[in-house]
């Protein structure tokens, strides 16, 4: 019964995570392309400049802070 109150939950909320599924499924491509990097610093630096890149072609990705 709980999993039924789950699902009406989900169902009636206005909250959505599809901006951080994005982001999520951009780093992964990003991640996938850099396999065998061998520096992590700079794996960070790439992620970082795309998601900029995107965020400034579409507005709607809040700038992501790395600290290296």
């Amino acid at each position: 019964m709980s999993s039924f109150n789950d699902v009406l939950n989900d169902l009636t909320s206005t909250y959505s995570n599809n901006c951080l599924e994005g982001v999520n499924r951009k780093i992964k491509q990003i991640e996938r392309t850099a396999y065998g990097y061998t520096n992590f610093k700079h794996l960070l630096i790439i992620i970082r400049i795309r998601l900029e890149q995107n965020r400034v072609k579409e507005n709607t990705y809040p700038t992501l802070e790395i600290s290296v």
